[in-house]
């Protein structure tokens, strides 16, 4: 235990440290885009090969334009504060899955699903763009990095990934799909903490603010997702993501801010 901890230490006090873009926040980071990049577009290509892509040419290219359009502010962001090497590698795509989950997820390297479950919440395409700009916003702050990270500290003593890919490719696979949550059903990712959601929706209103979307329109989207889950959600101290009720109040916290990157 002591030892690890030393480890954990020297790590985040030397090259294990990064800065998540917007928020400012430090983050545990032991794995570069060349590394985990590989694994993420392989895994991103089997849960295509083994889904359905919907036939519903308007919803897929909809989601298609807003992805791109989201890709654009991000690189501009990223670009305008001299970190347009974080996103080296990335080949973004963006598809929709025929399937009634109501969930989109985002890979890093830019990999994005949207499930057609969720168009109906999503309504349009501002509604699309709340979803794409929180989605995305998860890869560029590296979260699923960061939790591979902290996967990497507590089962191999803080290892370098590149090592415990040539030692441990089984162990180092099997790590990947725990962060990433793609073992489960459908490819579905699992949940981010609270600190990643809140920072996810802070991150995507800038985003979608950027590429000229109504940040306004973010509350109004978890609103109708409160109302379709017709107040089945757990408590928030028994959940990995804020209450419907807290994200609504701190979006509309935040949407002064957001508002000053909005152009129509």
């Amino acid at each position: 235990m002591k030892k690890t901890l030393l480890i954990l230490i020297i790590i985040v006090l030397g090259q294990g440290c990064a800065t998540v873009p917007v928020t400012g926040r430090k983050q545990l980071s032991l794995i570069s885009n060349s590394e985990i990049l590989p694994m993420s577009f392989d895994s991103y290509k089997s849960v295509l090969d083994s889904s359905k892509i919907s036939t519903n040419k308007n919803q897929a290219e909809m989601v298609k334009r807003v992805g791109t359009r989201i890709q654009h502010a991000v690189e501009q962001f990223m670009a305008e504060h001299n970190a347009s090497d974080q996103l080296n590698g990335y080949a973004w795509e963006f598809n929709l899955i025929d399937e009634d989950i109501v969930n989109a997820w985002c890979m890093p390297g830019g990999k994005v699903v949207f499930y057609t479950g969720i168009m109906p919440i999503c309504q349009d395409e501002k509604g699309v763009a709340v979803v794409m700009g929180h989605e995305v916003a998860h890869a560029v702050a590296n979260h699923g990095s960061e939790r591979m990270s902290q996967g990497l500290i507590q089962q191999m003593g803080g290892e370098a990934l590149n090592v415990a890919l040539a030692n441990k490719p089984n162990e180092t696979r099997a790590l990947f799909g725990t962060a990433f949550g793609l073992a489960s059903n459908y490819g579905a990712m699992l949940p981010f903490s609270r600190l990643h959601e809140s920072e996810a929706d802070k991150m995507g209103l800038i985003f979608m603010a950027m590429a000229g979307y109504d940040p306004r329109e973010a509350p109004k989207f978890w609103e109708r997702m409160e109302a379709q889950s017709g107040g089945s959600a757990p408590p928030e101290f028994m959940s990995t993501h804020p209450a419907h009720a807290t994200r609504i109040k701190d979006l509309n916290a935040q949407i002064p801010e957001a508002m000053k990157y909005y152009k129509p």
